[in-house]
């Protein structure tokens, strides 16, 4: 059923010639198509199928979103992929589903070079927060509450308590961005020349995917997610240093200490509910030393400098 929708959006004479699964995603199954063309050459698109119910909604819901999302950036000059159809619905596919265009490159998620992508990844989420869409996104909506928090096993619990207090509060007033609200390395894809793996030098940005949860809000929740990915990737000091080049890259966050605070510990606590989850795919990606407790460690880690830094 699946295949005969893709053909069904593929040009005279196209056909399908290769399906090759996708790793990484963790809402749902990516699959790379080869298309055969009519000249004898190929092209590629992307499938992307929910499979399973999602933390963030009903996978109908997010495809919407996405759909309107890709809609909204193209000619923006923020490399996502071009919408091709969508079935949201799963009128005509076994599961709710979207094609897109394939974009070249691969993630990165080695240490080797960090230094030199984050400042790319930085300005890459400037430019997605300078987007205006003529037709605002769904207001941003945080899942997580100071009761759902799940304090690491070990962790310094004075401090955690600390900071699940900050999120008591109510949420700041904030002026609306464009957000794409799982912006972190595992959704941007790098060009890197054959010679520098891990992109230390001539690495570029090109493409950010997984638009199905693009919202309106403040800026800081984008940035707080990014830092907490890179905190737990490659160490807290990462993390507080992207916060400083989204600042560097010309990103405004939240003036007053104690709304940054609010919206930059919220993020990592809302990992403390579903690390397991979060490591997995770092874990197939080759980070193999990436455990669920390494991570937890991490996190517990990241909260504290937090809350050193800001609290």
């Amino acid at each position: 059923m699946t295949l005969a929708w893709v053909h069904r959006h593929l040009e005279a004479a196209e056909r399908i010639v290769g399906v090759e699964a996708l790793h990484g995603g963790a809402t749902a199954d990516m699959r790379r198509l080869t298309i055969g063309t009519r000249d004898g050459g190929i092209r590629h698109l992307v499938l992307r199928s929910f499979v399973g119910p999602t933390r963030q909604g009903p996978a109908e819901d997010l495809l919407h979103r996405e759909t309107d999302a890709l809609t909204t950036l193209t000619g923006t000059g923020v490399p996502a992929p071009g919408l091709v159809a969508v079935d949201p619905t799963a009128a005509h596919c076994e599961y709710p589903s979207l094609l897109m265009t394939h974009l070249p490159g691969r993630t990165v998620l080695d240490d080797e070079g960090l230094e030199t992508r984050l400042p790319l990844l930085a300005r890459q989420l400037v430019a997605v927060h300078a987007v205006r869409p003529a037709d605002r996104p769904r207001e941003y909506v945080a899942l997580t509450t100071a009761d759902t928090v799940v304090p690491p096993e070990g962790a310094a619990a004075a401090v955690w308590a600390a900071a699940i207090d900050v999120i008591r509060k109510p949420a700041p007033r904030y002026e609306g961005r464009f957000l794409h609200r799982d912006f972190q390395p595992t959704n941007v894809l790098f060009d890197l020349p054959p010679e520098d793996p891990a992109g230390a030098v001539g690495a570029r940005i090109t493409g950010v995917v997984d638009w199905a949860a693009a919202s309106w809000g403040p800026a800081d929740p984008d940035v707080a997610h990014c830092s907490t990915n890179l905190a737990l990737l490659h160490g807290p000091a990462w993390g507080l240093r992207f916060t400083e080049a989204y600042q560097e890259a010309g990103g405004r966050l939240a003036a007053a200490a104690d709304e940054r605070l609010y919206w930059q510990v919220r993020e990592p606590l809302a990992f403390s509910e579903e690390v397991q989850s979060v490591a997995q795919p770092w874990r197939e990606a080759g980070r193999t030393e990436l455990t669920t407790r390494a991570v937890e460690e991490r996190l517990d880690a990241y909260v504290t400098s937090l809350m050193d830094a800001l609290g």
